[in-house]
């Protein structure tokens, strides 16, 4: 009889994870490691005809500096836990580097889900959003009318999913994030205006009035935060939620055969660049949202590497 391992070897304290972060310890192996996986995601953007170079000449002007002027927030503080390096970028995710590599990174992130097939960027992007909105339709708020995208990025989570909703019935969206060089990129993409605001504050004491929202959500977030930053935002997430509203969460899934599998190589990669893997492949998320006030979470793996959490506020 088979049992599911609860998270990856590679993860926690278990010899192979101590093992692994050792190595990133290692500045020389570290500085190698950052490089190997941003050629990782660059290659495989490219080679799937994702314009990453492109991308990045193409936002980089002077309007997206006036864009980042108006949306910074002087008054927000940026955590500890913030300032370090994500993703290969030393000062993390605050400059334009990683902002303008933000999209064509996400787009060949939802690739590597389905290697196996014969996909186009779009279409696997289309279908990583729809899979977590498949969940949303079923386990839900009945009723959307406002909605608050928490860690936000780039956006792209933010429209797709101001317009799944929208054809249902006006909704309001806003999207927050931490990085304004990010929230500068989103709002130079929301060429229309759909989103009601792009604002740069911390998920953790975002401002907004109580019970604001029907839906709360936190898209490929987590994984970046410390458990204690998880708990403050859920905290956070349910006093900004309405009496039946419910937060919403997508995340790699510690329980994903493909995850607890993945070569030496990439996981190693993976954990140089994440630097609060340990803590999340070792925290329960379920558990955490019941203690922050949420019902019993309805979890679902969405597709071979990732999950969805549904919450509803609790009474």
């Amino acid at each position: 009889m088979t049992t599911t391992k609860l998270k990856p070897d590679w993860a926690g304290d278990d010899f192979l994870s101590r093992l692994v972060n050792r190595a990133i310890q290692t500045p020389a192996l570290y500085s190698l490691m950052k490089r190997q996986a941003r050629q990782v995601l660059i290659k495989t953007a490219e080679k799937n005809g994702v314009p990453w170079r492109q991308t990045c000449l193409d936002l980089d002007t002077p309007e997206m500096r006036q864009r980042l002027a108006e949306l910074t927030n002087p008054a927000v503080v940026y955590p500890d836990y913030y300032q370090v390096p994500f993703h290969a970028y030393s000062e993390g995710n605050l400059c334009w580097q990683a902002a303008f590599e933000a999209a064509p990174a996400t787009y060949a992130m939802a690739l590597r889900i389905w290697p196996q097939e014969d996909l186009s960027w779009q279409e696997a992007q289309a279908r990583l959003r729809q899979s977590f909105l498949a969940v949303l339709d079923q386990h839900g708020p009945a009723q959307v009318t406002d909605i608050l995208d928490l860690g936000c990025s780039v956006g792209i989570s933010t429209l797709s999913l101001h317009r799944h909703y929208a054809p249902k019935n006006p909704v309001r969206t806003v999207g927050l994030d931490l990085s304004p060089y990010m929230l500068a990129v989103a709002q130079s993409q929301d060429s229309r205006g759909e989103i009601a605001q792009w604002v740069h504050a911390a998920a953790e004491t975002t401002g907004f009035a109580a019970a604001s929202f029907d839906l709360v959500t936190m898209q490929f977030v987590t994984h970046e935060l410390p458990r204690t930053a998880t708990q403050a935002i859920f905290a956070e997430a349910r006093r900004l939620l309405r009496p039946g509203g419910a937060l919403a969460i997508v995340d790699n899934n510690p329980q994903s055969p493909v995850i607890q599998a993945l070569p030496p190589v990439l996981f190693t990669l993976m954990k140089s660049t994440e630097p609060w893997s340990d803590d999340y492949y070792t925290f329960d998320l379920e558990a955490a949202l019941v203690e922050a006030g949420f019902e019993p979470p309805v979890t679902v793996p969405t597709d071979p590497r990732h999950r969805t959490l549904v919450a509803r506020r609790g009474g």
